[in-house]
């Protein structure tokens, strides 16, 4: 998770700015300041979806409190919002999970490394190509994305067009994701003559900066 101070900094003036609003059981729906409990919880809400993961405990505990009619929707989405920011303080949330991956998939990496350079290329691409696809199917976990259709599990292709759509990555990005895919295939399929050395070193080297910019 990027930026955790920026987004305790975040949680914090909007935890402060709420709290006189959450002392009472109710207050005033008129006058010109009638609007500040709903903009706060508003803003609240938003801070909690950005600083965690859709499927977390944090969202679950999230989609209760907005339930909630005022005032208590603001109370409850403050308590998440403490809790959140206490976590993030401790260091319990910058999210585990992203850096285990990423210390699982330097490995696998590493490892594609170390059979290039010993000239075992075809290998070094399909564990390479395993990576790329574990990881794409990581970052449907984290945006929300459906990994299975009709009980299934979904074709990589098919992950990454969605992950397209969800506005995970540009067109761009996507296309770099389908021609690695694709020598992937090659490699699993027996194809060895339809790529070379190179191209594997920038394969290794292209999925390694996309799991940087987009950790899962």
């Amino acid at each position: 998770m990027a930026n955790v101070d920026k987004i305790v900094d975040q949680l914090n003036f909007l935890i402060k700015a709420s709290e006189n609003y959450t002392k009472n059981d109710s207050w005033s729906l008129l006058g010109g300041a009638a609007d500040d409990p709903i903009v706060l919880s508003n803003r609240l809400e938003a801070a909690i979806e950005r600083a965690t993961r859709p499927n977390s405990t944090y969202m679950k505990q999230l989609d209760v409190a907005r339930r909630k009619t005022q005032p208590y929707r603001l109370r409850e989405v403050r308590t998440v919002a403490l809790g959140l920011r206490d976590d993030l303080i401790a260091g319990w949330v910058e999210s585990v999970v992203e850096l285990v991956h990423a210390d699982t998939y330097r490995d696998y990496l590493e490892m594609a490394e170390g059979l290039l350079a010993k000239g075992y290329k075809d290998a070094a691409a399909v564990i390479t190509g395993t990576t790329l696809e574990v990881h794409v199917r990581a970052l449907c976990v984290k945006n929300g994305v459906a990994t299975e259709v009709a009980g299934k599990p979904k074709k990589a292709d098919t992950m990454n067009a969605d992950l397209k759509k969800a506005g995970e990555y540009d067109g761009l990005q996507q296309k770099k994701v389908t021609f690695w895919m694709d020598l992937r295939n090659k490699a699993a399929h027996g194809n060895y003559d339809q790529y070379d050395k190179g191209e594997v070193r920038q394969f290794i080297d292209g999925v390694q900066a996309f799991m940087m910019k987009y950790p899962a």
